[in-house]
């Protein structure tokens, strides 16, 4: 079984989901910083939803990977993914609260980036609520640019959602993202 690779970073590791990731991501979802994201409505639907981010890994060659602080505690998650609905791999990110504001998300986003051009992806993806400010400033803040010809997951309309396009630089190296 193919599991996610571990990335470190200045600040960050980058690792596999483990089981006991579970309650502190229900404890996300219970909070307003939750909003932009399809909440589960049990924790079995969060089961089945990390379990396939799991083992897309094994499936697709990519999935998610929980972000640890230096320090070993939980913070997020950063993932590439391509459920059925999606046209195409998307890059998202979440930050637990009290973690925003320092640089964590895009840190991560850029070491997921970072390994998706080494492993030949030419483009991802953000699905984003056009409310959902920090999350388009932090796409634009990656280098990701409006994409408004772009396909949109199956049943969401241009109000629901906006895509963000990322791309590696025009030499085809990840250097704009390091």
């Amino acid at each position: 079984m193919t599991t996610a690779p571990v990335i470190s970073t200045a600040r960050l590791r980058l690792r596999p989901h483990r089981m006991d990731d579970l309650e502190p991501f229900w404890a996300f979802y219970q909070t307003p910083r939750a909003a932009y994201v399809g909440a589960p409505k049990t924790r079995t639907h969060l089961f089945y939803g990390l379990s396939s981010e799991v083992v897309s890994w094994d499936w697709m060659g990519h999935g998610a990977w929980a972000i640890d602080s230096a320090e070993g505690e939980l913070i997020g998650q950063v993932a590439i993914t391509r459920p059925p609905h999606f046209p195409e791999r998307e890059i998202g990110w979440t930050l637990f609260e009290g973690h925003e504001g320092k640089g964590y998300a895009f840190e991560a986003a850029t070491a997921a980036l970072n390994w998706a051009w080494a492993e030949g992806f030419d483009t991802l993806v953000s699905y984003i609520t056009p409310e959902n400010a920090p999350s388009i400033a932090l796409a634009e803040r990656l280098g990701a640019t409006h994409d408004s010809a772009a396909a949109l997951p199956d049943g969401e309309t241009a109000e629901e959602t906006v895509v963000y396009r990322h791309m590696p630089d025009a030499d085809g190296s990840s250097e704009a993202y390091a």
